[in-house]
């Protein structure tokens, strides 16, 4: 049984921090791509950031790079965005994802989504 699920958004500052964490558990899929998207009130839904299970691979959407960095933690089934220097235009619900086919590396053809953790940078 597939099972994703968010946890650590809240309300911060500009300029502030945050870290998510996401439980993505797959039994009978040992190399999932996991990934970070978003949605900001009235815009569709956008990748932040990606990672690899099997690897070390890691990708970002323009606006996370050098400011957002994902990890994980392999033995705990977990992955994490750890967000610095929030703006105004991070507020969004984060979604947590997850897929068992490529093409990789993109952030397309995710197929296994978390409910959502809300976000709110405050200026």
């Amino acid at each position: 049984q597939v099972h994703v699920e968010e946890s650590g958004g809240g309300s911060v500052q500009a300029g502030g921090s945050l870290r998510l964490s996401c439980v993505v558990s797959m039994p009978s899929f040992a190399c999932p791509e996991m990934g970070w998207f978003r949605q900001a009130p009235g815009k569709e839904r956008e990748g932040v950031a990606g990672i690899y299970r099997c690897g070390s691979n890691t990708f970002y959407a323009h606006s996370a790079k050098g400011r957002f960095t994902i990890s994980q933690d392999r033995a705990k089934d977990m992955i994490y965005l750890q967000m610095n220097n929030l703006n105004v235009d991070d507020t969004a619900i984060y979604y947590c994802a997850a897929k068992t086919s490529g093409p990789w590396m993109e952030f397309v053809n995710y197929n296994y989504w978390g409910q959502g953790t809300q976000v709110a940078v405050s200026s």
